[in-house]
């Protein structure tokens, strides 16, 4: 067994695979599902202001694993159905799955699709819930079984990936006049604000035709519900994910991940509950449903070819120019992980933080690869980072940022420059 790379706690890290494969050393794919839903009442994450235990379960909570493997080489992505990894359980659970699955830090996107009704994730047994850090622990075993399990049954496969649309996340920032004729930014719907409307698909298929996985990308934040809510649920991306996997069949899975979303909300935003009333849709289960059917109705677009490309990746820390000593996000860590990955013409970029959709659109536009995933709340949670054009206007997100606003484009041309080197040239 050769020897791994442990994750360090650095203020910069890179670490680029660039393995030699003969060209006929095709792609293998694992896939894994495991429950991760809580067996006890627990503090839930995402709003401040929600303070009692979980009353109940909504619906079940997953965590799904993508492998691909070429060699000794992998590429392996988790999506959890947790809001994040925050308070240091980042790195606490990635050198956790890297040493008992023998990855390499560039190997591991491990990511969440933000939603605001799960557990909060934590390790501290002196000020977390004593719940809350049992669950954590048996959140660690379950997603490193998940893993191995990936990594066992990984088998020659096919991919195509094909792209839809859809309109269920609309631009938060609001604004709002007020009573002296200022304008101010609040958190609300502005249906006229940039948006990624992009749904990524990804179509996975075993050379018989048996569909294995659906992996999909979507920027908008899982908070349909909010912090009146106390039953724990995936909210509108988790929902989706279960709609994919009812609709298509019980063998196949459905990872979600969360696009460029930070000032993303979906269409219905922060409600109180689960409407029950006669003939009511319930909100996130509406939104939720309609995001899986645009991901079905997509992935019927995608043919499925064999890949023959090597696997890539690369980690790095990166240190970013913070905010003056002063203010709501002063004192925070100014650090953000990049992970990025690359399958011919298939990347991903992986995020650890709260990424304006404008940044996930740049990413895109400048990525060598026609596919590229951009993933956030993956292997970090560094908080929100804006374009800089937005500090002038404030609000939430940048009041509550550590960074400075040139911080944006560093991510941006660090992340390019890191995808660009995986390949030394883009496919035509």
């Amino acid at each position: 067994m050769k020897l791994r790379k442990r994750l360090g706690v650095v203020a910069l890290v890179i670490c680029l695979c660039v393995p030699v494969v003969p060209a006929w050393a095709t792609i293998r794919v694992g896939v894994a599902k495991v429950d991760i839903t809580p067996d006890k009442p627990v503090k839930m994450s995402g709003y401040g202001s929600r303070k009692d235990l979980s009353t109940g379960v909504h619906d079940p909570l997953s965590a799904r694993v993508l492998v691909f493997e070429q060699g000794d080489d992998k590429l392996v992505l988790v999506s959890a159905d947790v809001i994040g990894y925050y308070a240091g359980t980042a790195d606490y659970l990635r050198t956790a799955i890297l040493e008992a699955c023998d990855l390499q830090p560039s190997e591991l996107f491990l990511s969440a699709i933000h939603t605001h009704s799960a557990p909060t994730l934590t390790y501290d047994v002196e000020h977390g819930h004593p719940n809350n850090v049992a669950y954590t622990e048996t959140f660690k075993t379950r997603v490193i079984e998940a893993v191995r399990e990936a990594i066992k049954n990984a088998a020659p496969a096919r991919m195509g990936v094909a792209t839809g649309s859809c309109p269920v996340g609309s631009n938060r920032r609001q604004v709002r006049i007020k009573e002296n004729g200022e304008s101010d930014i609040v958190l609300g719907r502005n249906p006229y604000g940039p948006t990624d409307k992009e749904v990524l698909v990804m179509k996975l298929a075993r050379p018989d035709g048996e569909l294995i996985a659906l992996a999909f990308d979507y920027a908008t934040h899982a908070t349909s519900l909010g912090p009146k809510n106390y039953m724990i649920s995936g909210d509108v991306i988790g929902l989706a994910e279960q709609f994919v996997e009812k609709v298509i069949g019980a063998n196949v899975i459905a990872p979600a991940f969360a696009g460029a979303s930070g000032n993303i909300d979906p269409w219905f935003r922060v409600l109180p509950e689960f409407t029950t009333e006669s003939g009511w849709v319930p909100e996130p289960v509406l939104l939720g449903t309609f995001l899986g059917e645009e991901v079905v109705h997509t992935s019927r677009r995608a043919d499925v070819a064999e890949v023959d490309d090597p696997i890539r990746t690369a980690f790095a820390t990166v240190e970013l120019p913070r905010k003056p000593s002063e203010g709501f996000g002063a004192g925070r860590s100014a650090s953000m992980s990049i992970s990025v990955a690359r399958l011919g013409d298939v990347a991903f970029v992986g995020l650890g933080g709260e990424v304006f959709t404008e940044i996930g659109m740049a990413i895109k536009a400048g990525s060598p690869c026609r596919h590229t995933f951009v993933i956030t709340h993956c292997n970090g949670a560094a908080g929100y980072l804006a374009p800089e054009d937005l500090h002038v206007e404030g609000g939430y997100e940048v009041r509550s940022s550590a960074f400075a606003p040139q911080a944006a484009e560093i991510v941006v041309r660090r992340s390019l420059h890191m995808l660009h080197n995986l390949y030394p040239a883009a496919k035509p």
